[in-house]
């Protein structure tokens, strides 16, 4: 991570941003909320990067009249050419990574991973991560009553 970090910070990128960037490359006018479902953030963390991102031109946040409560973040000119400037330095740092390892064993690793993300995507779809209900708590007295 670090290794990139630097390269997009020459280009004056975060890793934050090259988190959303990549997720928006692929699939270009998600919700806010989609977008920090897919990027595995918090919303609040989504709302500050894209806020950022749209003042440094990357991306706009649009609403539709029909559904005001949905923010589509999509991409402006500027982020969808910053894909031709950062993919190979990423292409560049995953090439340094597997230096020297055979083809079989970066295959083998790469399955095992997505098994292990699948699998935590499961997991965490089953539990939703919600605050408790107040309405579910009894009434005490206060101690010392």
């Amino acid at each position: 991570m670090r290794a990139l970090q630097g390269r997009l910070a020459a280009h004056g990128v975060s890793f934050s941003h090259w988190t959303f960037l990549r997720i928006l490359w692929d699939r270009d006018g998600l919700t806010q909320r989609e977008l920090s479902e897919e990027a595995g953030v918090m919303e609040p963390s989504t709302f500050a990067a894209i806020k950022a991102m749209e003042e440094l031109g990357y991306v706009s946040r649009t609403q539709v009249p029909e559904n005001r409560k949905n923010v589509y973040v999509r991409l402006t000119a500027k982020g969808r050419a910053l894909r031709q400037k950062l993919e190979p330095l990423a292409e560049e740092v995953n090439a340094i990574a597997v230096q020297g390892l055979k083809n079989s064993a970066i295959e083998t690793t790469r399955k095992s991973l997505l098994a292990m993300i699948a699998n935590l995507s499961r997991l965490l779809s089953r539990s939703s991560p919600r605050s408790p209900s107040r309405s579910g708590r009894t009434s005490r007295k206060p101690r010392g009553s």
